[in-house]
């Protein structure tokens, strides 16, 4: 390579695209030769997907604008929000996922050895990164404003805008994540950087909660002016209208497109346009060099995060390399009922999980949108007084929870075979043996997961104030949903593994985890609705006992035959497993 960094290969940049989307169509030609019928429910549920969100949420966009005088307030304050929101969640997906593919990526340390200058490499890992983390954000919005330009009846041209100025508004986000995964690579080790990381976060985390405390609204007021009581219930969310945010600039260019007042929608968009044009350059011209020199110093460094101890003298260094017995290999050695062999993979899985710093990043973020839902919990649950409420709101929970159980089985647990990658014939050829190394891996994601999810339901159901009887059913409905859950993400990962990516969000990204999301989400709404309709507490209903028992038998079957059958089809496969 050049001394140079920033010097151009010729053509470098072209010659990656057609490589890499070449290599795209040919995976996309193998899946459709493989199965069809898999891949043609895979489509079925897209559009169904499509189609559903559209009527829910011209159904929501109907009954907020039914509100005399106050329903266009209402729809463009939920615009402000759901953008705002989603350029937050945009942040963080470029963050991580820029981070494993820029610095985590056997590609991009492959390619930093050829005559390709890092510049190239960046730009093409940027993109790259801006489409894993912004499809589910297209995948979503898309029906949205497709519903609200029908409602407002917007014309053709409304559609065309939308979607140009969605596409440039994702180039935002995505520059911030690539960025900033460039500085925490760069300075992640600086004892300095994790003490201003931990009391930014520490800080982030006071606002949320001070500004997630509700306002008191009493009967007085609500007998008073409406509008006083709407401006104070609308107070937390006045932070999407500041003008300064990228997501107000598209919301507010989206809304007035959709009235009719081109003029104030060209400024909006033309204010996003000069903005990604200003840092999209920047991005495609100036950003080799710190790449470069953060890549450099995540290869040459050890831990990141170092262990110190006090000598004798009093001096403060850093511990050597020790080989006694950490705290997880004392944690897992209690475990006196399993074999060493099994005990040393549990420890290798936890070990490389923590390592990974992606996926416990992306862990916390999951957990902090979680104590984000439960503080939510405590002020709704003071609302709840009809029992035909409180019996929706119970089973809303319970879809809740289990999605976010999904969520964990499908990131986590299913790219965990194809995490082996080529060092998997190591494996199969020590007396453990492919089989074993599967079950415990199993057995190691459901009990993770049942610490977490049985938790989290006896917590929510507890904030809503429901009865001890009531907890333990959830609790326990719950835990039979984890067990199927895993069962199916590791009996998936199994049948379809990708032993040649390292990054697991590329890994789920493939065929295999997105059929593995399809059939959770497939399998979590049929349960709810059924436990639902068979509910012991669901009101005005004759003969609770014998639905009940019809629901719970259902439920059951299904279960296990969702979480059995597909660990059966990948022991079979690991059979026949050419290592």
């Amino acid at each position: 390579m050049s001394d140079d960094p920033t010097i151009e290969a010729p053509g470098a940049f072209g010659l990656l695209a057609r490589i890499n989307l070449l290599q795209v169509w040919r995976r996309i030609i193998a899946i459709r030769r493989q199965s069809r019928l898999l891949t043609s429910m895979i489509g079925i549920f897209v559009f169904g997907y499509w189609w559903l969100s559209f009527l829910l949420f011209q159904k929501a966009l109907k009954f907020a604008g039914a509100f005399p005088g106050l329903g266009t307030l209402l729809v463009e304050r939920m615009i402000y929000l759901l953008f705002a929101f989603l350029f937050g969640l945009l942040l963080i997906s470029n963050l991580l996922i820029s981070y494993t593919n820029l610095f985590r990526n056997r590609e991009t340390a492959h390619l930093l050895s050829l005559p390709v200058s890092p510049q190239t490499i960046y730009r093409w890992k940027f993109l790259e990164s801006t489409f894993l983390a912004s499809w589910a954000f297209l995948f979503l919005v898309i029906p949205l404003l497709l519903a609200f330009g029908i409602e407002q009846r917007a014309g053709g041209s409304f559609y065309i805008v939308t979607t140009a100025a969605i596409f440039l508004f994702i180039i935002l986000p995505a520059v911030a994540g690539s960025w900033g995964a460039i500085l925490v690579a760069r300075f992640l080790d600086r004892r300095l950087f994790q003490i201003l990381t931990l009391c930014l976060a520490a800080g982030l985390i006071a606002m949320v909660a001070i500004w997630m405390k509700p306002d008191e609204v009493t009967d007085q007021m609500l007998e008073t002016r409406v509008l006083v009581v709407l401006d104070r219930l609308l107070a937390n969310t006045r932070f999407a209208l500041f003008p300064f945010l990228p997501s107000y600039w598209l919301s507010s260019g989206v809304l007035q497109w959709a009235e009719g007042a081109r003029s104030a929608a060209g400024f909006f968009l033309s204010v996003l346009v000069s903005y990604v044009l200003f840092f999209g350059t920047l991005a495609f011209t100036r950003v080799g060099r710190p790449f470069y020199e953060a890549a450099s110093a995540v290869r040459s460094r050890g831990s990141v995060f170092g262990r110190w101890r006090f000598f004798k003298t009093g001096g403060l260094a850093r511990r050597g390399p020790s080989f006694r017995r950490g705290p997880m290999e004392w944690l897992v050695g209690l475990m006196v009922w399993l074999r060493p062999d099994v005990r040393a993979v549990l420890v290798k899985d936890i070990r490389v999980f923590w390592r990974d710093t992606t996926q416990w990043g992306q862990s916390l973020m999951l957990f902090g949108l979680l104590g984000v839902y439960i503080l939510n919990l405590r002020h709704f649950s003071s609302q709840l007084n009809n029992p035909f409420w409180i019996h929706l709101v119970s089973y809303l929970n319970l879809g809740a929870c289990s999605l976010n159980l999904a969520t964990l089985t499908t990131r986590f647990v299913y790219p965990q075979f194809s995490l082996e990658g080529k060092r998997l014939w190591i494996v199969g050829m020590a007396p453990l043996g492919l089989n074993r190394v599967v079950r415990a891996k199993y057995w190691l994601g459901c009990v993770t997961s049942l610490m977490i999810t049985v938790g989290l339901i006896s917590l929510s159901s507890f904030m809503l104030k429901m009865p001890p009887v009531q907890i333990a059913f959830f609790a326990a409905i719950v835990a039979i949903m984890t067990l199927t859950l895993n069962g199916l993400a590791m009996g998936l990962g199994t049948l379809y593994p990708n032993f040649r990516e390292d990054n697991p969000s590329k890994i789920v990204s493939g065929f295999g985890g997105t059929f593995c999301l399809v059939l959770s989400f497939l399998y979590i709404v049929f349960s709810v609705v059924v436990l639902a309709l068979g509910s012991p507490w669901r009101p005005l209903v004759q003969r609770p006992e014998t639905a009940t028992m019809i629901a719970l038998s259902v439920f059951l079957v299904v279960s296990i035959g969702l979480g059995w059958v597909p660990r059966l089809m990948g022991k079979r496969h690991l059979q026949s497993l050419e290592i």
